[in-house]
């Protein structure tokens, strides 16, 4: 038994002394790198850039009362059509207290001196009628009568307006009925039955009734990089695609580029905009985000290499050219577009030559 352990010893030991021997061999001998070896070829080039942004209504309009009031009624709801004049809601006049007591203090003057202006013509048409008194003098008395009668009609019209929001002359065009300014969708009506309103002055901008907008005139609006924004020209094509449509894709028209920048994140971005070509088999509602891509810079048929196979030095720019197999001798070359990948190569480099890439890796 003893002898088995000590063969076990002795065979551990060898197996030790050889796996050392191994190891410190392999790690005496030089290291071969090899490098991946990349083809100059001649292709077509293209950078682009990719916005995001959101889908808007060119038109969206914010409906609000031309009176003070209360809600009364609703005859419309979110994400209906409504046309241009149509009725979205009615509202219940609150008038001023001080102006509806003005108002009845103005109608019952105007009776009074109708009375009297009344009874005057009467007397002075008896009068008239005897020849007893001039045309002249007639026609005085009648003409104060007839404005009798229009303050006294006018009087009683102020009181309707102030106390009802509307004259019964001008029922038509109550301006208790908040009508749309333009046909389209409503977006939003963000009132209740019996929420108070007021109209625009110049100390607010009024009470929002409701957003309607012409949904079949869209447009995309994002935010470009002032590093991109110079490559950017009125009328260049875009693609939009949209998150919540993924089988969505439609081109688009620039028609804007903002001429002063805003800052978002510590960065400088401009404004943009393009027209959305209209889409029949999908419903695009406003808000949706989007992603606008733009193609900045297209060039076609030039030499390009990789740009893993670039080296920088200073201003200059250098790649290691083969001349026989993995072995390389660092020549300059000059440089022209990239797509992020490729990049276009001016001089220095023929199509067909072998540059050196990234070092290969052993498993």
């Amino acid at each position: 038994m003893k002898k088995v352990f000590k063969y076990l010893a002795l065979a551990l030991v060898a197996f030790i002394f050889i796996g050392t021997f191994v190891f410190l061999y392999k790690k005496s001998r030089p290291e071969v790198i090899t490098w991946q070896e990349l083809p100059v070829s001649v292709m077509d080039l293209t950078r682009t850039s990719v916005v995001t942004g959101k889908v808007e209504p060119r038109n969206e309009v914010n409906i609000k009362p031309q009176i003070n009031g209360i809600i009364s009624e609703l005859y419309k709801e979110a994400g209906e059509m409504v046309k241009e004049g149509e009725v979205i809601a009615k509202l219940k006049v609150i008038p001023d207290m001080g102006s509806l007591s003005s108002a009845e203090s103005r109608l019952r003057l105007s009776e009074m001196n109708l009375k009297q202006a009344e009874t005057d013509h009467n007397r002075q048409k008896v009068l008239y009628d005897k020849e007893l008194v001039s045309a002249e003098e007639y026609d005085k008395v009648l003409q104060a009568y007839n404005q009798a009668k229009e303050e006294r009609s006018a009087a009683q019209e102020a009181l309707e307006v102030i106390r009802d929001g509307v004259s019964s002359s001008n029922a038509g065009s109550s301006s208790t009925l908040v009508r749309s300014t333009i046909t389209g969708l409503i977006l939003d009506i963000p009132v209740k039955v019996g929420n108070s309103v007021i109209q625009a002055n110049t100390m607010n901008d009024g009470t929002t009734v409701a957003t309607v907008a012409d949904m079949s005139d869209l447009i995309f609006n994002g935010l470009i990089d002032e590093t991109e924004v110079g490559a950017l020209v009125a009328g260049m094509p875009m693609k939009i695609t949209i998150g919540a449509l993924p089988d969505y894709a439609s081109e688009a028209t620039l028609e804007y580029i903002s001429p002063k920048a805003t800052e978002s994140n510590g960065a400088n971005q401009f404004q943009i905009k393009a027209a959305i070509v209209p889409c029949e088999t999908h419903t695009i509602r406003a808000g949706y985000s989007a992603n606008a891509e733009i193609v900045l810079q297209e060039v076609k048929d030039v030499l390009s290499v990789p740009e893993s196979a670039l080296e920088f030095s200073g201003d200059s720019v250098f790649v290691y050219l083969m001349g026989e197999p993995q072995v390389f001798s660092r020549i300059p070359v000059t440089t022209g577009m990239s797509d992020g990948i490729n990049i276009q190569v001016l001089s220095g480099l023929s199509e067909g030559q072998i540059v050196r890439g990234t070092q290969n890796i052993e498993e």
